[in-house]
């Protein structure tokens, strides 16, 4: 398939520096300023700083979009909220799923193909940012930005909506507003991540985040950090993984 890559890029295509990191943290959280306790806004860990700080902005936005949508998803899986229908072919519905319990659990119970086809897609997408974009993030490119697929419509006719702004909200906005949004996506992405990793503390160990008592956090024994459970032992090495926590 010839695809070639979208000129989407738009904005300032320069390459940001601390100093461009400490006047934006001063707009994101005035009372806190600029922290960066490991230093890492000079690190080179990618040949120069500013690579690296290129890396890393992306790496926080696109970690804090994730989370927004797993924080919002633990609250709605919790409460037992899904689709009606069934998942797979052979009959297994959401509701088999949601009778799992916590989210951790009702992920273990999704069956191990299913979770292929969502690491996959999840590759897809990864690979596609990567390769995809007119600049690279580490080069010079937007953090954050995600390219169109308008080049594999093109080509086969789906996917019908981009991945960011499908239905074209931001066209219309101002350099100021688009700018503002950012700050504060930035900011709920932050929240959601230390949000979303309260939860599963909590889960796992009850009573770990004193913020979250009375709130009825579904305990979890088994690795809230585990890709694969109990009912994958078909994946190579899962086996002896769960072998370190014998009561899972």
């Amino acid at each position: 398939m010839g695809v070639a890559a979208p000129s989407t890029m738009r904005g300032d295509v320069r390459m940001e520096t601390k100093a461009d990191l400490e006047a934006m943290a001063l707009k994101l959280n005035p009372v806190v300023k600029f922290w960066d306790p490991l230093g890492l806004a000079d690190a080179e860990l990618f040949g120069s700083s500013e690579a690296s700080i290129g890396w890393l902005r992306h790496s926080e936005i696109k970690h804090g979009r994730v989370a927004m949508a797993a924080f919002v998803g633990y609250i709605v899986q919790s409460n037992g909220i899904h689709f009606p229908w069934a998942t797979t072919l052979s009959g297994m519905t959401y509701d088999d799923i949601a009778a799992a319990g916590s989210p951790p659990a009702q992920w273990d119970a999704v069956p191990t193909n299913a979770k292929w086809q969502i690491f996959f897609l999840i590759a897809g997408l990864e690979l596609w940012s990567e390769c995809a974009m007119d600049k690279h993030y580490m080069a010079g490119g937007k953090p954050g930005a995600y390219p169109s697929f308008a080049p594999i419509k093109a080509e086969i006719g789906h996917p019908t909506f981009d991945l960011y702004d499908p239905f074209g909200f931001s066209k219309k906005k101002t350099e100021e507003q688009k700018e503002k949004g950012l700050l504060i996506e930035i900011n709920n992405g932050r929240l959601a991540m230390l949000g979303i990793m309260g939860f599963v503390s909590e889960a796992r160990v009850p009573g770990s985040v004193p913020g979250l008592a009375g709130c009825n956090i579904a305990s979890y024994s088994g690795e809230v950090m585990a890709p694969w459970g109990p009912g994958d032992t078909a994946v190579p090495l899962v086996k002896e993984m769960l072998s370190f926590n014998p009561g899972w």
